[in-house]
């Protein structure tokens, strides 16, 4: 290839300018209401169900809550597919299905800041079974929203926009809940059902930023939808078709890519089970947790989603994901070190802020990546198996997290999460190896 038909880098200033549009700014605030729901059914309800007293072993057991995201792609063409009455004639496609589920998720969250677990715990578990479902809908029509919105190449940028949205409602849905639980408590010891009440509520109204932004933003152009004449010819246009098309575009290379796809995030997801409960055996307060998370864990996460984000555009998403995948593991050993060490704020510092950082730039890679492989005519459909396929074996998996804590100590355990990390490594080395030998043959 000539040095004229080689397409030149964009410079650090044009890969910055991307986060400035419009399409990019509405991604950071649809992004905080994608990340808003997913600690409050997982890391932040481990923290408040083992304060309330609650064994390791059943929030292990609970966290499958979370598996609700994994069977999305169920659902994912009634949501690419199917209009609301109504909704769909005043706002689009997209937006009518993400302002329903915005609507579904903070009745939900209401539903669990009512309930005590201590007295019904039963109840709690149906809340956020109900919070899980209404969230993996909203991600199914925001992620197609976010492909329909800008061409390939600015998805990395989307990507990081949305990311840092996602992992900044992460921080106000851990930290912040932690914080409004510990105001509200005041000077009371112990578990205090009426504060966790108060923070859950707040939650539940801060999904109101998403649903504005639903409103103020503008549809993407409605791709045109075959008209099915017949159920059979219907199922397979919505259900059949875009799994059969993923298959012909990747062919051998598609077992691959989902293999990848199946175990990139597992060290940080069966890892984030017990992080909670680990710092409420550890003796740190919500104050601490919550002064360290929201001061470092803003920073470092902002700085891990830009850096992610630029990074790829500029050397490539594979070899961000490689980075990110580097990272991740590295960072659960120092929990893991964090167990040995004991309590120590500015370890805690320390720690959160790598975790933090590393989780920025491997999601923002992450993302970019599993928007490249989409076809845009199946964007939700398609994205949804990626992204429930990227958590139901890490979900399953993290179930059994704390038998494991409970037999082998926290020390042990964040060990193995970072031992998960290494086919991860084999699987994005092998992804780079077939992406380049056709522009090698090329």
């Amino acid at each position: 290839m000539t040095s004229e038909n080689k397409p030149d880098k964009p410079s650090w200033r044009e890969s910055l300018k991307v986060y400035l549009q419009p399409a990019s700014l509405r991604m950071l605030a649809l992004g905080f209401s994608a990340g808003l729901p997913l600690l409050l059914v997982l890391g932040t309800l481990s923290f408040r169900l083992r304060e309330a007293g609650i064994d390791r072993s059943t929030i292990g057991h609970l966290s499958w809550v979370g598996l609700a995201y994994g069977f999305k792609w169920a659902w994912a063409p009634l949501v690419d597919r199917v209009p609301l009455p109504g909704l769909t004639r005043w706002l689009g496609r997209r937006r009518s299905w993400l302002l329903l589920a915005q609507c579904g998720v903070a009745v939900g969250l209401v539903g669990m800041a009512l309930v005590d677990p201590r007295i019904s715990l039963t109840a709690v578990v149906w809340c956020a079974l109900a919070v899980a479902f209404a969230s993996a809908t909203q991600d199914i029509a925001l992620d197609a929203y976010r492909i329909e919105s800008a061409p390939t190449e600015q998805q990395p940028a989307l990507a990081a926009t949305y990311q840092t949205g996602y992992r900044l409602a992460m921080i106000w849905s851990g930290a912040g809940v932690l914080w409004l639980a510990a105001r509200a408590q005041g000077a009371t010891e112990g578990y205090d059902n009426a504060a966790w009440q108060v923070a859950y509520v707040v939650m539940a109204v801060s999904m109101v930023a998403g649903m504005l932004t639903v409103l103020l933003s503008p549809e993407p152009v409605p791709l045109p939808l075959p008209r099915a004449r017949s159920a059979e010819e219907w199922i397979r246009s919505a259900l059949i078709e875009p799994f059969a098309d993923f298959f012909r575009r990747y062919k051998w290379q598609a077992l691959l890519i989902l293999a990848l796809i199946a175990v990139y995030r597992i060290s940080d997801v069966v890892m984030g089970i017990m992080a909670n409960p680990f710092y409420v055996d550890m003796g740190y307060t919500k104050d601490e947790v919550a002064a360290v998370t929201k001061i470092y864990g803003v920073i470092m996460t902002l700085v891990g989603a830009f850096v992610g984000g630029s990074l790829s555009l500029r050397f490539g998403v594979m070899r961000i994901l490689m980075l990110g995948a580097i990272l991740s593991a590295c960072s659960n050993l120092l929990f893991a070190w964090l167990a040995g060490y004991g309590h120590s704020v500015p370890a805690l510092i320390v720690v959160i802020s790598m975790d933090n950082l590393s989780s920025g730039i491997a999601s923002a890679a992450f993302v970019g990546y599993l928007s490249s492989l989409t076809n845009i005519s199946y964007s939700a459909t398609q994205y949804a198996l990626f992204s429930s396929l990227m958590l139901m074996l890490p979900k399953f998996v993290a179930g059994f997290s704390g038998d494991y804590v409970n037999a082998f100590g926290y020390g042990t355990f964040f060990t193995s999460t970072a031992l998960l990390g290494l086919p991860v490594l084999v699987l994005v080395a092998l992804a780079m190896r077939t992406q380049r030998a056709p522009r090698a043959a090329a």
